[in-house]
C-alpha cells in the first residue's frame, strides 16, 4: 500500500511538472518586441527563410534588426543577385529591402566589408556596418530575443 502511495505521488508530480509548462505558455501573451536576426549561411534557402520571418515578425509589430555575416552580407549589395524562391518568386535580397521599407534595420558585420572587394558606397541605403560593441549590446539585451541562421 505505502509504495502504490508513492508511486501514486510521482506520478502526480511527474503529470504536473509535464503539464506546467505548457500552461504557462499557453497563458502568457506577452510579445516580444523588438529581435536580432543574424544571417551568416551561404544558402539560399536558409537566407530565404530567415527573411521569410523576419517579414513576418515586423508585420505582427516586432521591431526587426538584422546582422549580416559571411556571404549572408551579400543580401545588403545594391547589386545583389540570386535565384528567386518559390513560391512567392522573390530573392532574400527583396525581402530584405521590404523588411526596411517595414522599419526594420539592416547591418553587414564589421567583417564584412574589411575581407570582401565592396565599400559601404556598395551597400543598399539604409544598411549599415555593425560595431561589436553595438551587437553586443543587442544581443545581451533581456527584452531582445536572437534568431541565428
Amino acid at each position: 500500500m505505502m509504495k502504490s502511495l508513492k508511486a501514486l505521488a510521482v506520478v502526480a508530480v511527474m503529470s504536473v511538472t509535464a503539464i506546467a509548462p505548457m500552461a504557462v505558455h499557453a497563458g502568457d501573451q506577452h510579445m516580444i518586441d523588438e529581435v536580432l536576426v543574424i544571417l551568416s549561411s551561404e544558402s539560399l534557402q536558409t537566407q530565404g527563410m530567415a527573411m521569410v520571418l523576419s517579414n513576418t515578425m515586423a508585420q505582427k509589430g516586432a521591431k526587426v534588426n538584422v546582422l549580416l555575416c559571411d556571404k549572408a552580407g551579400d543580401l545588403a549589395l545594391k547589386t545583389y543577385d540570386a535565384p528567386a524562391l518559390k513560391p512567392k518568386d522573390v530573392t532574400p535580397g527583396q525581402m530584405l529591402r521590404g523588411l526596411l521599407k517595414q522599419g526594420g534595420t539592416a547591418n553587414v558585420c564589421a567583417l564584412y566589408l574589411p575581407n570582401s572587394d565592396y565599400s559601404k558606397d556598395d551597400l543598399l541605403s539604409g544598411v549599415g556596418v555593425a560595431t561589436p560593441p553595438e551587437m553586443a549590446e543587442q544581443m545581451l539585451n533581456s527584452e531582445m530575443r536572437t534568431f541565428t541562421f
